[in-house]
């Protein structure tokens, strides 16, 4: 993709998902991911009603009247986009690449958590991490995000979910939000998923084209596994066949889908054409 297609495809997704944002999701995303803790902010004169438990009992030993320490939820949060750049994600039949749909729900929850001063953050992984962007604040750099996930490099090689989650836990201590954007056709380390789940506020984002899915029927066909290189032939004209596949793809997603909410994860199913912000509204009331 060329720098004047990229440039003209942020314009696009800045103005689509700013408008979905603003309309629909902010308020959601605000009332979901309230402060992780509290912390302090001022000592004070006691008052009637005051809890005891917040008295400074330094200051009121030095003072010879009782003091209290006033705390404040801490309102910014972290959020970490993780996606992967295996090469099944830069693929689609639709009205989009899988890539160009991560970046527009990407710049959707980065536009929501800059619109409540909230830190954005970017891991590109395949079969190890490609990229960091550390998280910082504000339009530019959520822009700046989006540019990155259409300009990338997408790796021919299996993508390692759990080498992805041990990393963002390795680096980022303290609790945030981490959305992980991939078709999750990999295997990964199931016992890695509850870890990250446990330690910061996880969501999975399966991103597929409808061919993942279903095959149609045309004839005998080669397939290339696009991380792999591994190819077969098969005769799609074969019902049975067909119906084997999407039995097979349903039992991988629900397998994937049981994993992350067993681990008190969530989890979302997104076709490249459906409508994500209805999706991204559900998750936040639920919270």
């Amino acid at each position: 993709m060329q720098i004047k297609d990229i440039i003209r495809k942020v314009k696009q997704i800045e103005i689509r998902t700013r408008k979905k944002t603003e309309a629909t999701l902010m308020g959601q995303y605000h009332s979901a991911f309230k402060g992780q803790g509290m912390t302090f902010s001022e000592v004070r004169p006691y008052q009637d009603g005051d809890e005891i438990r917040r008295i400074d009992w330094n200051k009121t030993a030095r003072f010879r009247e009782p003091f209290v320490k006033v705390m404040e939820e801490e309102r910014e949060l972290t959020m970490m986009l993780l996606v992967d750049i295996s090469a099944s994600m830069d693929y689609g039949t639709q009205t989009q690449l899988k890539r160009e749909f991560v970046a527009e729900i990407a710049a959707t929850l980065g536009f929501s958590a800059a619109g409540n001063n909230d830190k954005v953050g970017l891991i590109l992984f395949a079969d190890k991490i490609y990229k960091v962007i550390p998280p910082q604040k504000g339009r530019k750099h959520i822009l700046a995000i989006i540019s990155t996930i259409l300009s990338a490099e997408y790796i021919p090689a299996e993508a390692k979910i759990d080498k992805a989650l041990e990393y963002t836990m390795t680096v980022f201590k303290k609790k945030s939000l981490i959305f992980m954007f991939s078709d999750f056709e990999d295997q990964y380390d199931l016992k890695m998923v509850r870890i990250a789940a446990r330690k910061h506020q996880l969501l999975g984002l399966r991103v597929f084209d409808q061919k993942d899915n279903e095959i149609p029927d045309v004839g005998y066909a080669l397939f290339t596994d696009a991380e792999t290189g591994k190819q077969i032939w098969a005769n799609t004209s074969n019902a049975r066949w067909r119906y084997q596949f999407a039995e097979q793809q349903k039992q991988k997603v629900k397998s994937v889908t049981d994993d992350f909410e067993s681990s008190s994860a969530g989890f979302i199913n997104i076709n490249t054409g459906d409508d994500y912000a209805k999706f991204l509204y559900q998750y936040f009331r639920k919270r």
